[in-house]
């Protein structure tokens, strides 16, 4: 709880100022009313809703003073009228009350934060945003989930460096919601192994459809059963960022940026993860140049829809920059087009910059 006893726990966001402003200016109205002539009107009822105002706006002990100012004017005589023991006795249970119910809503808002903090810990730790470069490529994401509340839904990507290059993945899985981060978590654990030990990419999609398809065969006998699939693009730049490697699994394809332009790269696109099928992936190779940038991105970004129903149309909108500037423009732009976006969201921009070549060696000429 603040030190100013706001009735909020700290990270709650904070209450509307009219709320914590009605008990006070309430508590000043009535006063004032019965002061200023003609003092025929009782107020000691009306006083007595100032401290069940004031737990709704602040924590036990600012609703405590405002209580004992309550009790206070209901047994001056210059304020009330009509004295009666009821009336005094319904003030001081009134006034309790109002300070039980500020201490256990102050005690359950702190509950809520807390379990929200830890909630909001652990999705960060499933879905962490990459560093800013990984090895010769500076990287950028950004993620917005559609379920309101929650950090992390059923898309996903990851950059790792690894003794093959640097990889990444973007990943659409099964489902939304807090629903799918189950299996977003399991996958992101499978990538992260698999990049480091399997020497080609295809290896890798092998490793995540494996992934899915033993989680499918558990949950089929629980009350969760059933198919479980993701589509999948698996990028791996060569050690000096001169090229890219691609599969696709059912994904849509990454753009390229080159010279303020932006095309789709030619993959060929095999079934989603966790059919069994990823024999049937193949790797691209695409010669890269030191100024292009890769965004690969889900399929919550192409169809999302503006007032008219028109898809967004991503390859004409998204412009040329730097990674950062890419993934920040891109998503204020689309939050512009659509007025509702009902899918998770998730980019991943990369751009390559070659590594200095190693001087060649000089021939040794002895000295004559």
């Amino acid at each position: 709880m603040t030190g100013e006893d706001t009735g909020r726990p700290s990270g709650a966001p904070p209450r509307p100022w009219w709320l914590r402003a009605l008990p006070l200016a309430l508590l000043v109205f009535l006063v004032l009313a019965q002061v200023i002539p003609p003092r025929d009107v009782d107020v000691g009822s009306l006083l007595a809703a100032v401290p069940p105002l004031a737990a709704l706006a602040y924590g036990p002990l600012t609703t405590t003073a405002i209580s004992a100012v309550v009790l206070v004017l209901v047994n001056t005589p210059l304020v009330t009228v009509h004295h009666s023991v009821a009336s005094r006795i319904t003030a001081i249970l009134l006034c309790v009350l109002s300070v039980l119910i500020a201490l256990g809503r102050t005690r359950r808002d702190v509950q809520l934060v807390t379990a929200r903090s830890v909630a909001e810990a652990a999705q960060r730790a499933v879905l962490e945003p990459p560093p800013a470069t990984v090895g010769p490529v500076r990287c950028a994401a950004l993620y917005r989930a559609a379920q309101s509340g929650t950090l992390v839904g059923g898309d996903l990507y990851d950059v790792q460096d690894t003794p093959h290059g640097v990889r990444a993945i973007v990943a659409d899985v099964q489902g939304h919601g807090i629903a799918a981060v189950k299996t977003v978590a399991g996958l992101l654990g499978t990538f992260r192994e698999a990049v480091l030990d399997e020497p080609t990419l295809t290896a890798v999609a092998d490793r995540l459809d494996r992934r899915l398809t033993l989680d499918a065969a558990r949950g089929a006998a629980g009350p969760d059963g059933g198919e479980l699939f993701a589509t999948a693009v698996l990028l791996e730049f060569t050690p000096d960022a001169s090229a890219l490697h691609v599969v696709s699994c059912g994904h849509p394809a990454p753009l390229l940026i080159r010279g303020g332009s932006a095309e789709e790269l030619p993959v060929d696109h095999a079934p989603p993860l966790g059919l069994g099928l990823t024999s049937l992936a193949r790797t691209e190779t695409i010669p890269l140049r030191p100024d292009d940038v890769l965004l690969a991105h889900t399929d919550g970004v192409t169809e999302a829809r503006d007032a008219t129903g028109a898809f967004y149309p991503l390859a004409d909108r998204v412009t040329a920059g730097a990674p950062t500037h890419l993934v920040t423009a891109l998503w204020q732009d689309l939050s512009a087009y659509a007025p509702t976006i009902d899918d998770d969201v998730a980019l991943l921009a990369l751009a390559p910059t070659r590594l200095p070549q190693p001087p060649e060696p000089r021939e040794h000429v002895p000295d004559t």
